[in-house]
């Protein structure tokens, strides 16, 4: 599935996340990486799967220490 283009519908379903979460995430940044032709948006299967890698934690702690260190 990651060679697939999706849509944002599609790509939410696939992160288990609602449409309105990623569109949100689009506009503010900190998103995954999509394509834009035209009006149209779609997300490569790989690019979500990256994202997903990405941001990845083992403890809520996480996050705090790379604001600290960062």
């Amino acid at each position: 599935m990651t060679d697939l283009l999706m849509t944002p519908a599609e790509a939410a379903s696939y992160l288990r996340l609602s449409k309105s979460t990623l569109d949100k995430l689009r506009l503010t940044g900190g998103g995954p990486v999509y394509a834009k032709f035209g009006r149209r948006v779609v997300y490569r299967g790989e690019d979500l799967l990256a994202w997903f890698q990405e941001n990845r934690r083992t403890s809520t702690s996480d996050l705090m220490q790379e604001v600290d260190h960062g």
